[in-house]
């Protein structure tokens, strides 16, 4: 099984990256359950996500304590404590922003993608509401999904012009992404 955290600030699609992420997987055939966790429900606000999936049904309804993935929606989040905590053994860390992390951020760091989906969302949506843009920085960090199940799976969340921008921002969040091996020496 194959557990993620998605941390932001509230208002920029956080929850909903994560069931946009559940559904492609369920429709590649794989099991996925997500839950939002949340502090102050207010915009700004810090915002959890987690999402579980597998080849196989899921009983496990705790919160995900020890991450195989952590996808960091809102740059100011990425020195929190909480943000990095419990990453497991060869973990990986999708970081919107323009640097990825070094090694010295976690020792349980295996490899780091980032994706500057800030500037991203701005030119294709002109909003910085920059969920979408992460989702497909995730699809090509971890290689867990395909972005034509994230593509098709939009159209379950947004419709019109919407739905266009956020797949521009889907596939540039893939292209534009790079991945970072981290290596200890």
């Amino acid at each position: 099984m194959k557990e993620i955290r998605l941390v932001g600030k509230g208002g920029q699609g956080v929850v909903i990256a994560a069931r946009i992420l559940a559904s492609a997987l369920i429709l590649e055939g794989k099991y996925a359950a997500c839950f939002p966790m949340f502090g102050v429900e207010r915009r700004g606000a810090l915002v959890s996500a987690f999402l579980r999936f597998d080849g196989e049904p899921i009983r496990q309804r705790d919160q995900i304590y020890e991450p195989d993935c952590v996808l960091i929606i809102h740059p100011s989040v990425k020195n929190m404590a909480v943000t990095l905590k419990g990453l497991k053994g060869d973990g990986i860390v999708i970081l919107n922003g323009e640097q990825p992390l070094s090694s010295e951020s976690h020792p349980a760091l295996r490899s780091a993608g980032n994706v500057n989906a800030v500037k991203i969302a701005m030119e294709e949506i002109g909003e910085p509401i920059y969920n979408t843009c992460m989702v497909g920085a995730f699809a090509r960090t971890t290689g867990w999904i395909s972005l034509e199940s994230l593509v098709t799976t939009l159209s379950d969340f947004f419709d019109g012009r919407v739905l266009e921008k956020n797949i521009k921002c889907l596939k540039r969040g893939a292209e534009e992404a790079t991945t970072t091996v981290i290596t200890r020496g």
